[in-house]
């Protein structure tokens, strides 16, 4: 599975469209995602302060089948690759979806069904 935290609106014209795109498919060609174990930085280093988020659960082998490409390209600045998907994520490969805040420390914490 990947991860993507998103804005509230682009969740919200996912569900209207039946495709989730973001500013960075746009602006940089694909749409930059996570691995489970990558979420909290991202959202350290991106999302600090906000409250007006989601976090999706991708499914990669559904992506596939829609001919989505997903590839994964390394990231200096964090020292790891990261998962980049190059076209629309069609909701069929959103299998959940959480609201995505800090919680009263300012710190964000993964859904209880990806803790392990």
């Amino acid at each position: 599975m990947l991860y993507r935290i998103a804005e509230v609106a682009d969740w919200q014209q996912a569900l209207d469209s039946g495709f989730f795109v973001s500013a960075d498919l746009a602006a940089e060609g694909f749409i930059h995602s996570s691995q489970r174990h990558q979420i909290l930085e991202t959202a350290r280093r991106y999302y600090a302060g906000r409250a007006d988020l989601v976090l999706l659960e991708w499914d990669e082998e559904v992506l596939a089948a829609a001919h989505i490409r997903v590839e994964r390209e390394w990231v200096a600045s964090r020292g790891e690759a990261f998962a980049h998907v190059f076209g629309p994520v069609p909701l069929a490969a959103v299998r959940r979806h959480w609201p995505f805040e800090p919680d009263g420390a300012g710190q964000f914490q993964l859904p209880s069904e990806l803790r392990f």
